[in-house]
């Protein structure tokens, strides 16, 4: 008879000890992929260092900012691609960013119910066509319109006024630096409208219907309300777009040009990191070549590690603020 009241507090130990080890694995397994992550990252950041030694030594810092690139005199520098890499990748979001805005806004504000559904779907389902389904279309399709169409009056309109008269000048051929931007565009705003609408639907009904009641229109309502409350999650949502711009590859390469060189026209051809590295990779030589372009892959991967943190550092100045 005594051993009843024993065998209860036993048992509740026995199940104690195992929802601890249950805690326990489960805390490892999930900072065991947590570390893969980090492991895989570092695992790239070394591989692509060690493959670009060789230029590493050869050319220094002094890469970043020459503009060549010559493969029969074994001369190269990286200037030419990383400009085209970030004025498309900025283009792109100038262009894209408004255009999202809007997107969303209308998706979640003054979209008809019947509607909402069908074309927030369809915005989906563009960011699932493949980046070399983009770049055919600007090849053969956008770009042919918009040497006959867009170029011409742009250059009539916009050549001769000072300062930016320059950016439009060139013949007008297609293919070139403001066409890849507006193909990245396209690319990049199924990404961000998609996030902006989902930040833009966590706004609690009955904030925006208080500011409604007291008489505020439908765009301040958006500016006092809406914007303030999914601050961060917009941010995001161009951060990943951003990210999208700068990483893509076979659109831009159809469309940009592949002129290693910097032009002050925006109708000129030009290149992006990933563009080149597309082009060469395949044909390079072992040596200097090669390495130069793991060089350019390491580039690239900085880039995108910056607009990471600045993103990071943004977001979390949001949240800080929050309380203000």
């Amino acid at each position: 008879m005594s051993q009843a009241p024993t065998a209860a507090p036993d048992a509740q130990a026995d199940r104690i000890r195992l929802f601890r080890l249950q805690d326990l694995v489960f805390h490892r397994v999930t900072q065991l992929f947590a570390l893969v992550v980090l492991l895989a990252l570092l695992g790239i950041l070394i591989s692509l260092t060690i493959e670009a030694w060789p230029s590493l030594v050869k050319f220094g810092p002094s890469f970043l900012w020459t503009n060549i690139w010559s493969v029969p005199d074994d001369e190269y520098g990286a200037l030419a691609a990383i400009y085209g890499t970030v004025v498309t990748s900025v283009l792109a979001l100038l262009i894209a960013v408004p255009i999202s805005f809007g997107i969303a806004l209308f998706l979640t504000e003054t979209c008809p119910v019947w509607l909402r559904r069908p074309l927030g779907t369809a915005i989906e389902l563009l960011a699932g066509v493949p980046s070399i389904v983009y770049g055919i279309w600007g090849l053969f399709i956008f770009a042919p319109l918009f040497a006959e169409y867009i170029q011409p009056p742009l250059q009539a309109w916009l050549g001769d006024v000072p300062v930016i008269g320059g950016w439009f000048a060139g013949p007008p051929i297609g293919v070139g630096i403001l066409t890849a931007s507006i193909v990245l565009s396209l690319m990049v705003i199924p990404f961000i409208a998609s996030v902006m609408r989902d930040v833009f639907e966590t706004v609690p009904p009955v904030l925006k219907e208080s500011a409604y009641g007291v008489g505020c229109t439908t765009w301040e309502v958006v500016r006092n309300i809406v914007l303030p409350y999914t601050r961060v999650g917009v941010i995001g949502g161009i951060m990943l777009g951003l990210g999208r711009a700068l990483g893509e590859t076979m659109a831009v390469t159809f469309v940009i040009g592949n002129a290693n060189r910097i032009v002050g026209s925006l109708f000129s051809p030009g290149t992006s990191i990933a563009a080149t590295l597309a082009n060469e990779f395949g044909e390079a030589d072992p040596g200097l070549h090669i390495a130069s372009l793991f060089f350019l892959g390491l580039i690239l991967f900085v880039i995108s590690f910056v607009v990471l943190a600045i993103s990071r550092w943004l977001i979390s100045r949001s949240v800080g603020k929050e309380g203000v």
